[in-house]
């Protein structure tokens, strides 16, 4: 890789994060694209393969979501039950 797209590529991501830290969203967003398009240019074969599993990684973590959530509703349960077995030891008292 050349010289100056391995500057172009740190420079965009350095400033995507100093403008992301800024609050400035749109603004990072569009230097951290021009890193990954210099990226691209690089590399374009991985790229591409990328771009065709992209639908299997976004079925992975929508189930790794739902399996979290799920595990998290459980846990709220969990607690509610000895939040409300707790109250009920005291009330015995």
């Amino acid at each position: 890789m050349n010289s100056w797209k391995r500057a172009a590529i740190a420079g965009s991501v350095c400033g995507a994060v100093i403008l992301l830290l800024k609050g400035k969203r749109p603004a990072a967003v569009m230097a951290g694209g021009v890193g990954l398009a210099v990226l691209a240019s690089e590399y374009p074969g991985t790229f591409e393969k990328i771009r065709e599993e992209l639908p299997s990684y976004v079925r992975q973590g929508a189930r790794f979501l739902e399996l979290t959530m799920k595990i998290g509703n459980k846990i709220t349960e969990l607690a509610e039950k000895r939040t409300l077995q707790a109250l009920e030891e005291l009330e015995e008292f």
